[in-house]
């Protein structure tokens, strides 16, 4: 998101005192209002710039932030589809008008062109399995079928193609996620207190208001889907609008939900590194090195000075004397497989995946009200039985005169 201009606060740029003393690339240089600029474009640019730092023998570093992206400068994994044309007043994104269709269909005709690739994907995840149909649809070549060159290719492996520079190195800040939990919610207090929301304020009225009016606000691309943006959504949109209550609560609510989704992408970059770097199965896989941060008190010995004997160790060709991380991969385990879980009427793609499902809580809970409904149902067939007595003929106790007649007296 920083690539984008505007929402400094919110994407947490470095300072410009901070950019002084060391130069920073891939800051606010997209348009705001740009939608569809891509991680293939992200990649290109930096690429480029990449290969120009070390023609100038300087060593470039890579500073994240998206682990998605780091992973496209590190592997060759993406698929270039057909070039946009430049110059144009407006390129039409093909993936953003796929995502405009309903998901299950998108997914029915994906399984039509590359079955393969539909059966990884979940009919819900829209994004991919759109991102799937343009590659088909702009290059003529199943998306699996790229995958599979890529993998093929010499040093590459079952998560993608071969390293596209030599001699990487990653290092890994990492911190008790208790005391990460506390360290996020105290960035987003100190956001708040730098101007965060004068900042979402002056960028709705600029760049979203108008947006809002005509009910076509759109949070899942660009720069609009930063974390923190659309969280505030009610309250900016309803602010002058409503009574001063309302708008603290409506405020409030912001705030905890911008504390809430914060830690839990935190959480989902840390599966990231540990699935997609640490257990990445391949030949030729970079060593990750683990700082832990968790005492910031500690940081000389715990963090700058390990990491600076690492990287002298790499720029002089010689093995470090701390231990890169390391994790066991199962060559069993299959990352793209389909499961169909009757009970909880969900597709679960992955093994791992479908391991945590059939141990969550919702699924047990489902299980639970499944044995509790056979129960009630078999119980309800034994009642409904007949029993030995019940075939007997009941005995008469007399004619049928006198049965009417004792019936009548009865009444």
């Amino acid at each position: 998101m920083q690539v984008y201009e505007g929402l400094d606060i919110i994407t947490n740029k470095v300072s410009a005192q901070e950019q002084r003393i060391c130069r920073h690339h891939m800051i606010s240089f997209v348009d705001p209002l740009v939608t569809n600029y891509t991680v293939v474009d992200f990649r290109n640019r930096a690429t480029a710039l990449i290969e120009d730092i070390f023609a100038r023998d300087k060593i470039p570093i890579v500073v994240g932030g998206t682990n998605y992206y780091i992973e496209s400068l590190l592997w060759k994994v993406l698929v270039n589809t057909k070039p946009q044309e430049m110059g144009t007043e407006k390129v039409i994104d093909r993936k953003v008008e796929l995502e405009k269709e309903d998901g299950l269909v998108l997914h029915k005709r994906l399984s039509q062109v590359d079955p393969e690739m539909a059966a990884k994907l979940h009919p819900h995840d829209k994004r991919k399995v759109a991102r799937s149909l343009q590659v088909f649809e702009e290059t003529g070549i199943s998306h699996s079928e790229f995958l599979h060159r890529q993998h093929t290719e010499e040093g590459g492996g079952p998560l993608g193609g071969p390293l596209k520079f030599s001699n990487p190195c990653i290092l890994w800040l990492h911190a008790d996620q208790a005391v990460l939990d506390e360290r996020l919610d105290k960035r987003v207090d100190d956001m708040l207190a730098a101007g965060l929301l004068e900042e979402l304020r002056d960028f709705h009225r600029r760049y979203n208001q108008k947006n809002v009016s005509e009910n076509s606000q759109d949070y899942q691309h660009g720069i609009f889907q930063s974390i923190g943006f659309k969280e505030f959504h009610e309250y900016l949109i309803t602010e002058g609008k409503c009574t001063l209550e309302t708008s603290n609560q409506l405020l409030k609510k912001g705030i905890e939900a911008l504390k809430q989704v914060t830690k839990r992408y935190a959480r989902k970059q840390n599966r990231w590194v540990k699935n997609r770097f640490l257990s990445r199965p391949g030949p030729i896989v970079p060593p990750v090195y683990g700082l832990e941060v968790s005492d910031v008190s500690k940081w000389e010995e715990s963090v700058l000075e390990p990491a600076l004997e690492i990287v002298q160790s790499f720029i002089q060709g010689h093995k470090p004397t701390a231990t890169p991380i390391k994790m066991p991969y199962n060559e069993a385990e299959n990352k793209r497989s389909y499961h169909l879980c009757d009970l909880c009427d969900r597709i679960i793609i992955g093994d791992r995946e479908w391991a945590a499902h059939i141990k969550s809580k919702s699924h047990l809970n489902q299980l639970k009200k499944r044995r509790r409904l056979d129960s009630d149902a078999v119980n309800t067939i034994e009642s409904q039985s007949v029993s030995p007595d019940h075939n007997k003929e009941p005995k008469e106790k007399g004619s049928p005169g006198q049965n009417d007649q004792e019936l009548k007296c009865s009444v």
